[in-house]
Parts: structure tokens; sequence; C-alpha cells
């Protein structure tokens, strides 16, 4: 294989690792290509309140499980004095709280933050752990003719089986005063529509249960759990609002439990309630992905710029824009044909115009240009060996920085205060370079790479400032790779550079 073919597959390696591992992160991680993006959190929080009876009391709260479009991002208990564990009971989570010393008013909390879920799985599982066998309700004989009567006219009014838990969520959430539902509700006034529908639904042999959740808002208080129903009808399970008898699971409807005996449970306690309380946040995705990642443990992430102090996290985000500037320079050099000072001078520079802000750092860097030619063409004269010229110039270089610190100080210009960031050392060179051209080539060439190197820098600078391309590169520096590819590739173009079409415009005539 001839070197030109190995730099080829090389190239063409590196490019597909890098986008790879960023679609990887993009695809799999969420990880937001552009910035700014952010995701919704809500904060939801369970208080329960009872009174004691006793000494001792337990409180027994059914947890979220996970669910097919939410995700659940972290999870916290308060209470007081009060022993703590987490029981599952055939796949439900539980949450049990016990104490053998109390007295008077108990308030047990529990709160956890969500957010939606990015990619939603097809099904959830949960609905189909519900019990085949459907048990009857009891009734005394004037509410089991009621409920008979209900059943009768839900089917007598339905035109297909899949209508008939509309119809009788309709008739339980008609008039309270209508005879049949009166009857019924007369002997448990405090029964929910939700459980007196699963009755009915029970009564005619139809497979359903109990959602209870929460309606996720900006701003809610002590709220109660909301109930739904969940239906298994010929077309699969659906879910019913047993107030208005709608079908589908409402927008921004947290899923607290699917089923099950109960919500809340208190043993030596009465007056139990549970309330909700939520409030929405907005957080950067990034955020979100690296929390999620870092739950799951993925390497990618655990080795990656996150894993070190925010301070080095700084600096290297500002290194990453270093191969960008890099490129850019490779680009103007071998395929434009512009000849700068220096081969990645225009880099360091562009890095100072990130500090300095463009227009600022363009004329600090004139002046001190300008300046340090000055006083080389002066000890030119003087027949200084070649390094204590360069001395002598990085000297009044670092003079002119402090006295333009202050003086831009004094004037209330503090942008200029950043001219600290210039590189001394290669600004010296550079000066040093410049005017042995000047004295060989001619204040022309001086011209030509001085205005090459700041046309170089300012659109370098124009790439490493961009917001989107230092987001990719600090949250995505496998994108490096795909430019280390490029720029390998683009190292073996030997075809003419743009000037050089232009120079050689008339040699086809």
């Amino acid at each position: 294989m001839t070197s030109r073919n190995q730099i080829y597959l090389l190239s063409a390696i590196l490019i597909s690792v890098g986008l790879g591992l960023t679609s990887y992160k993009f695809f799999s991680l969420h990880f937001p290509l552009t910035p700014g993006s952010v995701r919704t959190v809500w904060n939801v929080e369970a208080k329960i309140s009872f009174n004691s009876e006793g000494p001792s009391a337990l409180a027994d709260l059914a947890l979220p499980n996970t669910q097919n479009n939410y995700e659940i991002l972290d999870e916290t208990f308060a209470s007081s004095g009060y022993k703590f564990n987490i029981q599952n009971y055939s796949g439900q989570r539980r949450a049990i709280w016990t104490n053998t010393d109390i007295s008077g008013q108990q308030n047990l909390y529990y709160s956890l933050q969500i957010t939606p879920r990015i990619e939603r799985e097809s099904a959830d599982m949960a609905t189909r752990t519900v019990t085949q066998y459907v048990s009857k309700p009891t009734w005394l004989p004037a509410q089991h003719e009621a409920a008979m009567s209900i059943i009768e006219a839900a089917k007598k009014n339905a035109s297909s089986p899949d209508m008939f838990t509309r119809e009788v969520l309709k008739i339980v959430s008609g008039d309270p005063r209508a005879e049949d539902i009166h009857v019924l509700f007369s002997s448990d006034k405090d029964l929910s529509r939700a459980n007196m529908a699963l009755k009915l639904l029970a009564q005619a042999g139809v497979r359903a249960h109990i959602i209870r959740g929460v309606q996720l808002g900006n701003r809610t208080h002590n709220d109660p759990p909301v109930e739904l129903i969940e239906v298994n009808e010929a077309s699969g399970w659906t879910i019913y609002n047993p107030d208005t008898a709608t079908a589908g699971l409402p927008d921004n409807f947290f899923i607290w439990q699917r089923g099950g005996p109960s919500l809340l449970d208190i043993e030596g306690g009465s007056r139990s309630k549970i309330r909700f309380s939520v409030l929405s946040n907005v957080i950067p995705a990034k955020n979100i992905a690296l929390k999620l990642a870092r739950e799951k443990t993925v390497a990618l992430v655990d080795f990656n710029i996150y894993s070190l102090p925010v301070e080095k996290q700084n600096v290297f985000k500002l290194l990453f824009l270093v191969p960008i500037g890099a490129l850019i320079v490779v680009i103007f050099q071998i395929l434009i044909g512009v000849r700068t000072s220096g081969t990645f001078m225009p880099v360091l520079i562009a890095m100072a115009f990130i500090q300095t802000t463009l227009l600022t750092g363009i004329a600090i860097l004139i002046t001190l240009v300008s300046t340090g030619l000055w006083i080389r063409s002066y000890l030119s004269k003087t027949d200084l060996h070649m390094t204590a010229r360069i001395g002598v110039v990085l000297i009044i270089v670092v003079m002119l920085m402090v006295g333009f610190s202050v003086i831009s100080h004094k004037l209330g210009l503090d942008q200029a205060l950043n001219m600290t960031f210039f590189p001394m050392v290669i600004l010296a060179w550079t000066i040093e370079r410049m005017s042995i051209i000047w004295e060989e080539d001619g204040p022309l060439e001086v011209a030509i790479q001085g205005s090459g190197s700041l046309l170089v820098a300012i659109v370098a600078y124009l790439a490493m400032s961009n917001g989107l391309v230092e987001h990719l590169t600090f949250n995505f520096p496998e994108l490096l790779l795909a430019v280390l590819g490029v720029i390998l590739l683009l190292g073996q173009y030997t075809g003419f550079r743009l000037f050089e079409l232009y120079r050689f415009r008339h040699m086809d005539n």
C-alpha cells in the first residue's frame, strides 16, 4: 500500500470514528447538537399527612415505576425520626415509613424529578401484568338493581363493545341526582367516580383498573391525585377520564400508580391524605444527558472532559478550538495560497482575539507589531547579536503591554486589559522575522505576509468564536478526530492554489 493510500485509509478511519462517536452521543445519550438546548424538568412533591392514634405508626406509599414517556432523574425522602425502606410487591415499589415514638399531626414527604423521555418505548409492560380474573363487587339488593339498570342502559346505547365503557362513564359522570346514581353513591358518598365506574365494569365482566397520577403543571400546590380508568377492550388497553368519559392519556400526565390495591396505607393513624405539589424548571439538555449517562456508567462520559474539575474544563474549552483554527490555516495556505508570517501564528492571534474581542485585538496587534518593527529597525543598526535583539524586543513588548493596560484602565477600556493573552514570545519572533523579511525582500513582502496573517487570524477567530463550533468541540471532542482526518486529506492536495489560478489565468490564451 502506497503512502498516499495509507493516508486515505487513516483519514477515513479517523473521520468515521469521530462522526460515529458523535452520532452515538447524540442519538443514544441525547447530547444536544446545538447550544442553548433545554429540557423541561418537573419537581413533584408528595406530602403525606395523618393524625397519629398511638405511639407507633406505619405509612405505606406506592412509588412510581419506570414508564415509557417520562424519565425519573432523582428521588428524595424526608421523614424526621422515621425509619425508611423501599420494598417491592409484585413489581410495585412501595415506600415504608415506620416510627415507634410519635404523637399528633405527622407529615412525610417524597419528591422526585422527572423529564419527558426522548425515546419512548413501544408499549408500557405494566399494562399487561393486570390479573385476568375480575371479581364482581358485593351490592345491597337496591344497589345491585341500580347497577344492572345502568349496565343495561349502557349496553343499549353502545354501538360497539368498545363504546360500552364510554356509556358507563357518561352515566356515572352525569347528574348525581339521577335515581340509579343516587342509590349507588348513597352507601358510600366518599367513593370516587373512578372507583364506582370500576365496580360497574367489574359487574359487567370487563377487566379494568385505576390509574392514579399527577397532572404536571408549572405551579400547582396541594392537589389530590388524579384518577383515571384503564380498560381492556377488544382494541387493547384504553385509558379513560371518568369525569369526561374521554379516551386517551391527558397531556403532561405522570402515572404514579397503575392498578394495585391502594395508593397510601396508614397503620396507627387516621384522617390520612396525600397531596401533590408540582413546579417546573427549564434545565440545559446537556446537564440531563450527563446525569443519565453517569447513572448508566457510560465509559465515553466517565472518561471524558466532564470528569475534570471545572477550572480545567474551562482551559480545555479554549484548547479544543485550536484544531479548528489549524484547519482554517491549512485551508488558506494549501487551497487558497495565502502567505502568513509563521505557519500557525494566526491561530495564536485568533485565540488572543477571543479574549480581547476582534476590533480591540486588531488595534493592539497592529500597534505592537508596528512599534516592534520600528524598534527592530533601530536595533539592526547597532550590530547586536540576534538573540540579544529578540530579548530587547520581547522586553519592550512587555513594557508596551503594561503601559497600554494602565492607560486603557484609566480610560475605562477594560477589554484592552486582556492584551496579556497575546503570545509575547511569538510576537517578538514575528517582529524579528518581519524585520528580516523587510531587509531581504522589502516592505511589500512584509505587508503581504502581515496582512495574510491578519486575514487568516480574523477568519479563524470568526470560526473559533462561533457558538455552535464552541459547543460542538467541547461537548463532542470526538469531532476533532474528523477534523484531523480532513487535515490529512488536505495535506495530500497537489493541485493549483486559488491565487495561483489567478496568477496563471492567461496561460490558456
